[in-house]
């Protein structure tokens, strides 16, 4: 028998891929399940995008790229990030992968090894943890709470912090709770980091899906001496609706960028060529697309948050940001929901999908009991639907 390495048995699977999977299997028998789990976009890819890949076939661009994505489209970021942030990247500082989370794991393994510690807000995205224990770090968990906005405060960076502390993960817009910080929020956590020694891995992939009165802030660009300490993870997944092609990039000092290269030519060669056409098209092309999407996604937000809010023991913090509400349901703990009894947030899906047929994510995923996650990457009447049934299900 093959041994299994210590590495792969500590890995758990991930919790919203799992939820996926068990409603696909629940619709392939006939039943219909409202799904909220899965945080993509249920827009097709714009037209435009679709077009330049395959134009890009056509035009023979399917072979080997540079293992760190085409000189054209590192630029393209470059100018972007410039132009919306007024920073500056040369192209070399940029690294293109498959995907934002493989750009994570990159990052990861370039900068953190055994002995060190990684510093992660709670609740956090589901996969942040097992990324950082692959590369034989240990995660470090500071609790933000629903009085502060599920934000980490100065005050709980800076007593978290140990001469182990590598980086600190920032997530704004927030998956899994929709929090946006401000920049003045953001520039208090920077002036505990440069009093430190610790770098900062900023997942900004939710940058272009704020609400309301928030705004996303490039955490590179708060202060002079932070570039050379952030790495900048984003990519075109959930802005263009691009989860399938795959294209995620970080952006960090030059010596970064060449670990993170080294790295990921060893895993997988190069990102997917045609997917790269694809991104520059996204990134050169029409916005417009983006703008529709983000003023329907907050459409949906204020649909959702106005029905949770009229359900008995929900309490649901209005987001600012991505597209999840995060919202407590401890009230409803110890009670029996349809014959079945609830005692935490896991057993609160597990009845929501099977007695009223409600996709949801466990609090309990993201760092955070007494919660679960509702994915509005979905269609009003889907959100509707569904709510029916969970209203139903807690009265």
């Amino acid at each position: 028998m093959i041994a299994i390495s210590k590495m792969a048995a500590a890995v758990q699977p991930s919790a919203t891929l799992a939820a996926g999977a068990k409603a696909r299997q629940m619709k392939a028998e006939g039943i219909k399940v409202f799904d909220f789990s899965l945080g993509e976009p249920d827009f097709v890819t714009p037209e435009h995008i679709c077009q330049a890949a395959i134009k890009a076939m056509r035009d023979g661009h399917t072979h080997y790229t540079a293992a760190s994505g085409t000189p054209e489209l590192r630029t393209a970021i470059a100018r972007w990030y410039q132009k919306t942030y007024g920073i500056r990247y040369t192209a070399d500082q940029i690294i293109v992968s498959n995907g934002a989370k493989h750009s994570l794991h990159n990052a990861l393994a370039a900068t953190c090894g055994p002995g060190d510690e990684v510093i992660i807000p709670t609740p956090y995205w589901v996969s942040y943890s097992d990324l950082v224990q692959m590369t034989g770090a240990t995660f470090v968990l500071v609790p933000a709470t629903h009085e502060s906005g599920f934000k980490m405060t100065p005050a709980q960076l800076r007593a978290a912090i140990t001469p182990r502390s590598r980086l600190v993960m920032l997530n704004s817009p927030c998956n899994p709770t929709g929090t946006v910080y401000t920049r003045q929020e953001l520039e208090a956590l920077a002036d505990v980091i440069l009093e430190s020694k610790i770098a900062v891995l900023s997942d900004e992939i939710y940058e272009r899906l704020v609400y309301g009165d928030a705004r996303a802030t490039c955490f590179a660009t708060l202060r002079p001496e932070l570039a050379e300490r952030t790495i900048t993870i984003s990519g075109a997944s959930k802005s263009y609706a691009m989860t399938g092609w795959r294209m995620g990039w970080a952006l960090a000092p030059l010596p970064v960028i060449k670990a993170m290269g080294n790295v990921q030519s060893q895993q997988t060669s190069s990102p997917c060529s045609i997917s790269q056409y694809a991104a520059l098209a996204a990134l050169e092309g029409d916005q417009d697309c983006v703008e529709k999407m983000r003023r329907e996604f907050e459409a949906r937000r204020d649909l959702v948050c106005r029905r949770l809010a009229a359900m008995p023991g929900v309490r649901c913090p209005t987001p600012g940001g991505a597209f999840y509400a995060f919202f407590n349901v401890a009230a409803h703990f110890g009670r029996t929901l349809a014959g079945k009894k609830v005692t935490d947030s896991n057993s609160f899906c597990q009845v929501a999908l099977e007695m009223a047929h409600v996709n949801l994510v466990t609090g309990a995923a993201f760092g955070a009991e007494g919660y679960v996650r509702l994915s509005f990457a979905t269609s009003r009447e889907q959100i509707n639907g569904g709510l029916d049934r969970l209203e139903e299900l807690l009265k």
